[in-house]
């Protein structure tokens, strides 16, 4: 009797760590849609507000840099999305932004120097 129990228990458990995996591989499957939808809505956007060239040069950018190519993505979309955009960015339009970007991003690089100090015989006591 205690091992029908036992095997009763050991199912349920068993159905229910079934039933936990089986959710998260849902979850995860959603969440990759999910972002899969955002990308197509990102590239849909850009192919609105930029023309050929500057979409060519964008995509070279993002293969090089593409925390910059990101970041530049990112302030298009937003222009785009508060309607300052005029029309297509052409190339050199995208070169401006890429300035701008570049601007707001520089990192001010810093040499510093730890010098060590030598052993010097003064510091010691001789004995």
């Amino acid at each position: 009797m205690a091992d029908d129990e036992l095997e009763a228990i050991r199912q349920q458990r068993m159905a229910e760590l079934q039933s936990k995996h089986g959710d998260s591989s849902n979850d995860q499957q959603g969440q990759q849609e999910a972002k899969q939808r955002e990308t197509e809505m990102r590239n849909s956007i850009l192919a609105q507000v930029l023309d050929q060239s500057a979409r060519a040069r964008l995509s070279n950018l993002a293969l090089v840099k593409p925390e910059k190519a990101k970041a530049v993505e990112n302030y298009l979309i937003q222009m785009a999305r508060m309607g300052q955009l005029g029309g297509k960015i052409s190339e050199t339009g995208l070169i401006d932004i890429l300035e701008k970007v570049s601007q707001q991003t520089e990192k001010k690089t810093t040499v510093k120097f730890n010098r060590r100090k030598v052993m010097d015989s003064d510091d010691e006591d001789d004995d």
